[in-house]
């Protein structure tokens, strides 16, 4: 069978997005990053740590807990790892903001880094897509009218995607740095193992 050449560039495209993620993996953020993130030109997306399942349950409702998706004690673990790999980055001044969901808050907690504030427009839109450029839109004027200082914002997968333009499908707990002004410049992506 012989493949078009379009799908072998999709898949070629695929392998090295694959290869770049793999080295991502463990490693620490650059310099020139870091020091983006501190200066305010760009902020930090972080896919909330490891809640197992898809989406929210039937009975989900939004201030409470028990009827939410939730970290695992792996994710429990994750998210305390990533904080302490944040504070040797020399990042443990980020200001946090977070989705109103519980495995959002945990993760932001349990980084150990300022107290979170909890930003409604981070929230999921996963099982409400209509809302998805609303709360981009929401986002991005919160970012471009807060304070330049250094920001972390934990929120879900489909926001990060949204607010990178689907430059990127996050991993739970993976870290992406972006412009501020323009999060569909990715400077960096950072799996911390």
């Amino acid at each position: 069978m012989r493949l078009s050449s379009a799908v072998c560039r999709s898949l070629l495209g695929s392998l090295l997005l694959l290869l770049a993620q793999s080295a991502a993996a463990g490693k620490a953020l650059s310099e020139s990053t870091v020091q983006a993130l501190l200066g305010g030109e760009a902020v930090l997306l972080m896919r909330h740590a490891t809640a197992p399942g898809v989406g929210d349950p039937d009975r989900f409702k939004l201030g409470e807990c028990g009827s939410q998706r939730n970290l695992s004690t792996q994710g429990r673990a994750q998210a305390e790892r990533i904080g302490t790999a944040l504070r040797s980055a020399g990042l443990g001044t980020l200001g946090v903001w977070t989705s109103p969901w519980c495995r959002c808050q945990d993760t932001a907690r349990l980084l150990g880094l300022a107290a979170p504030q909890v930003v409604p427009a981070l929230g999921s839109f996963f099982q409400g897509y209509t809302e998805e450029s609303v709360q981009t839109a929401a986002t991005m004027n919160l970012l471009t009218q807060a304070p330049a200082g250094p920001l972390l914002l934990v929120t879900h997968q489909v926001n990060i995607t949204a607010l990178t333009q689907g430059a990127v499908y996050p991993r739970s707990g993976e870290l992406v740095a972006v412009l501020r002004k323009n999060p569909r410049t990715v400077l960096e992506r950072w799996v911390v193992e």
